[in-house]
């Protein structure tokens, strides 16, 4: 068998008797206490499993003294067990649906259905961890200081699953900060794309188009924060997403060094690919010590680059050297 656990309660079988019969399928045939050996119980619960296997029609005793047991094919009867547990499982659902069809006429929808209020300094980050692991195909983020710090932000990060599209779009102004620095350069780690833009009108993580995240005051975000639910609200705010995404500046934060060594921009040394590469951040609006952190080197060594460029483009300030650089194509990609 394979290194993944099988959910035998699914099925209605207890674990010990899915081992068993995991164990059975392996081998020709085995008595009740090779059984109990390599399974790790006692050999009466290894006898108990194979009974109970043997009326579920997945095992049948062929003789010996003591008794030896062989697996039958597994997936008639676990197909037909499977059946009925689905049949079931349907009717299950069926009757929540009814539950909460009577309990809505009753009632009514309530306001803690559609939107959650979040007080506590604890609150927020755990739901936004429990949030984020359970989103399955898109994360949408607009972030813009103020930070939380403390020990409420200081929990392990956490990504989002495999195939989760994250996109992200920061105020430049607060891109120096080390936390919202750390979760772009993780979050694009993880295969997601980054925008900056000079202003974002609120912080916001939208989950899957199903649920949002804003804070209750913007310019305090430890004050708490909302989680709505509401279809028609969760709309706007993923129509307020895509129009700040729209007119944000595309930014990639890794280490690129296979830009073309043409006539485009200076030589191919390392160096110069490295002001190229200052060049495309200064002008998508990164501070200095955003890019110095970025591409680990020094300011010194970073404004030297940028006087490099000035003197090659006979620029003299950092408008002129942006705006002859994407004239010459040096930004593009």
């Amino acid at each position: 068998m394979g290194e993944t656990e099988i959910p035998w309660s699914a099925t209605g079988f207890d674990p010990v008797a899915g081992r068993v019969l995991e164990h059975l399928v392996s081998v020709r045939s085995a008595d009740h206490d090779e059984v109990a050996s390599a399974v790790g119980v006692s050999p009466s619960e290894a006898e108990r499993a194979l009974r109970h296997l043997a009326d579920s029609a997945l095992a049948s005793p062929i003789g010996g003294a003591p008794p030896r047991w062989t697996a039958v094919p597994p997936r008639p009867s676990l197909g037909a067990v499977l059946a009925r547990r689905r049949a079931e499982l349907a009717r299950v659902e069926a009757a929540v649906e009814q539950l909460s069809a009577a309990y809505e006429a009753v009632s009514g929808p309530r306001a803690t259905d559609l939107v959650e209020v979040l007080r506590s300094e604890d609150e927020v980050p755990a739901r936004y961890r429990q949030l984020l692991m359970g989103s399955s195909s898109e994360v949408l983020h607009l972030a813009k200081p103020p930070y939380v710090t403390g020990a409420s932000a200081s929990a392990e990060p956490v990504g989002v699953a495999p195939g989760v599209q994250m996109r992200s779009v920061y105020e430049t102004d607060g891109f120096t900060d080390a936390v919202s620095l750390a979760t772009a350069l993780r979050g694009t780690g993880q295969g997601g794309e980054l925008r900056l833009t000079s202003q974002i009108p609120v912080k916001l993580v939208i989950f899957d188009r199903a649920a949002a995240l804003l804070p209750i005051w913007g310019d305090r975000p430890s004050s708490g924060s909302l989680v709505v639910h509401s279809p028609a609200l969760v709309t706007a705010l993923v129509a307020l997403f895509e129009s700040v995404w729209e007119r944000a500046e595309p930014v990639s934060l890794t280490r690129r060094h296979d830009l073309p060594g043409t006539d485009r921009g200076p030589s191919t040394s390392g160096r110069d690919l490295r002001t190229r590469e200052i060049l495309r951040m200064m002008a998508a609006g990164m501070k200095d010590e955003t890019i110095a952190r970025i591409l680990n080197v020094s300011r010194r060594t970073l404004q030297q680059h940028i006087s490099d460029a000035g003197s090659v483009l006979g620029a003299r300030t950092r408008f002129q050297i942006a705006l002859l650089a994407a004239k010459r194509g040096w930004l593009s990609e």
